[in-house]
């Protein structure tokens, strides 16, 4: 089955605009906007089982916590749960000084009446009408004309003039939505924006919100931008209006067009925390937010402890965050690429001196967000030698040498292909010792040893275990490591040696690297040793690299015994 021919089925609901000389491609975001969260109400709407109070109750002291200055609770006029949770919220004494609680309201006269009681004692509120003028609502909904349409939005503004004198104890503002906005001819848009707003008297004293809604995206982000822009523009009473801007994500532009928007002139975003809403979800607030903060911009919402916030909203709304959702998904900040956990590692090694963030694959510092860097870079059969580096100093503070990075991610990938799942930290580090440190016992091992001085060079008496028979060798050098190849009396070289601590304080581990080669035949093999003792760890890492090479059949066990004689 193949798509229908969409010339014959859809056409452009948008009207274009005629802005050859528009400004928002040229312009930057320099500062936040004025930030509305409907979580409790749009985004209420639209889950399986709209929140009760308590659920309710808790989302709005989160929303207060992030720093909304304006939230919508609800539509207390069509439900009783929002009436009484708006009441509650007043009579108990809930609303911080600065907080504007907002309600929406139909253009309808008992439904406004119903929205002012239950706004009864409220310190400030915005009081939010809405009524759709597009032609799809005028003709297949409303069943009026233009001027129909017009009127409706009229009287519904006279209505909540006249019941917000009649409270003159609360600071209200006034908010009117062209619902459809996008899909409006803007001059239809503009003249009915223009009526309510004489209606309110708007001025720079005295505010009026208008939110200009991509109700249903019908249009490319630069599209909005434009309209925006020319309402900007072209609007009576400007220096007395906030235009606001609600992008739902149909089109999954919401973000990109109310970035754009701003840009255009908005002055304020209405969004839900995550994105929730109706169909695919309103803009997402906190995506919105922290692309500002990446870019320098203060956006003047906390998101810094962010589990603690999808929690709250997972509890509340009983929608899960995707692990992908940006700056907020469980796998945001993860690499499996082998290459991505390379460039991060090396990336990190460089930020720990720098003061501006500027990192491979993380726009921004997981840190910031409450996070920390335990999963940046996690490994499975994708990854490479550099997530595996990675994991292994940021957990265990162990650094290998790159050839043994090398080495070793083939065995680890080994592992995660015959598993097909991801491996931690924990069993990597388990893994090493299985490699590298277990192989002091595999075909003989060091039982005990005495180290002294003679003259200036250190000479070790060691006890070596072979085949179930104890032996003594001795051997002298100018330090341990050279006294413990010359006790062994094998023919190998070191090729490379690294000692370092792998934990701190009372219970620090000393860790020894080594990489033996047999002499005259280019092979060698790593060994570790880890011990609270440094000699000792050296002293295990020799003889793991050497049990390591008999693996290899380039040594035996006749020439460790041969040496023990």
């Amino acid at each position: 089955m193949m798509l229908a021919d969409p010339s014959k089925k859809y056409r452009r609901m948008y009207q274009r605009v005629d802005l050859p000389d528009r400004q928002w491609p040229n312009n930057e975001i320099n500062k936040a906007p004025i930030w509305m969260s409907t979580d409790l109400r749009d985004g209420n709407q639209a889950i399986f089982e709209p929140m009760n109070m308590e659920q309710k109750f808790k989302m709005f002291q989160m929303l207060v916590k992030i720093g909304f200055k304006h939230i919508e609770i609800g539509f207390p006029s069509a439900s009783q749960i929002d009436f009484d949770f708006t009441r509650k919220l007043i009579e108990e004494g809930h609303i911080p000084d600065d907080v504007y609680i907002e309600v929406l309201v139909q253009a309808r006269d008992h439904l406004i009446q119903r929205t002012f009681e239950s706004l009864q004692g409220a310190k400030r509120a915005i009081v939010h009408i809405y009524n759709s003028n597009s032609p799809t609502f005028r003709n297949k909904v409303l069943n009026v004309d233009v001027e129909g349409a017009k009127q409706l939005a009229i009287n519904a503004a006279q209505k909540v003039k006249e019941y917000a004198a009649k409270q003159p104890e609360t600071e209200f503002v006034f908010q009117y939505s062209p619902e459809c906005f996008t899909a409006t001819e803007l001059e239809v848009a503009k003249d009915v924006c223009d009526a309510v707003t004489e209606i309110w008297e708007a001025s720079p004293e005295n505010k009026v919100i208008l939110n200009l809604p991509a109700t249903v995206e019908v249009s490319g982000p630069h599209i909005y931008a434009d309209q925006i822009e020319w309402m900007h523009r072209n609007i009576q009473r400007r220096d007395g209006v906030i235009i606001s801007v609600h992008c739902h994500n149909d089109r999954g532009c919401g973000i990109a067009a109310s970035e754009l928007a701003i840009m255009a002139g908005a002055d304020r975003v209405e969004g839900c925390v995550f994105g929730n809403g109706e169909r695919t979800g309103n803009v997402d607030v906190a995506a919105i937010a922290l692309n500002m903060y990446t870019q320098g911009v203060a956006p003047n919402l906390d998101f810094s402890n962010i589990n603690e916030i999808i929690a709250t909203v997972e509890e509340c709304t009983g929608l899960p965050v995707h692990p992908r959702h940006p700056y907020a998904g469980d796998l945001v900040f993860t690499a499996f690429s082998g290459s991505h956990q390379d460039a991060i590692k090396k990336g990190f090694e460089f930020q720990k001196n720098e003061e501006i963030w500027d990192m491979p694959y993380l726009p921004i510092d997981p840190k910031d967000l409450g996070r920390d860097y335990d999963a940046v870079i996690r490994v499975n059969s994708q990854s490479g030698k550099g997530g595996i580096a990675y994991l292994l100093e940021s957990n265990y503070n162990v650094i290998l040498p790159r050839r043994l990075q090398i080495e070793f991610s083939q065995i680890v990938q080994k592992r995660t292909d015959e598993q097909g799942t991801e491996i931690s930290a924990t069993e990597i580090w388990k893994l090493f010792k299985e490699t590298y440190v277990d192989a002091k016992n595999v075909h003989y091992s060091a039982k005990n040893y005495k180290l002294s001085d003679d003259n200036g060079n250190q000479v070790i008496e060691l006890d070596l275990e072979i085949d179930g028979q104890s032996r003594r060798v001795r051997g002298e050098g100018n330090g341990p490591i050279s006294a413990i190849l010359d006790a062994l009396q094998l023919p190998i070289d070191v090729l490379n040696y690294e000692e370092r601590s792998i934990s701190s304080g009372a219970h620090a581990k000393a860790l020894a690297l080594i990489e033996l080669q047999v002499k005259g035949t280019g092979k060698s093999a790593f060994g570790a040793g880890v011990h609270d003792n440094i000699v000792t760890s050296s002293i295990e890492a020799i003889i793991a690299s050497t049990n390591r090479l008999i693996d290899q059949g380039v040594l035996s066990t006749d020439q460790v015994i041969a040496a023990a004689v």
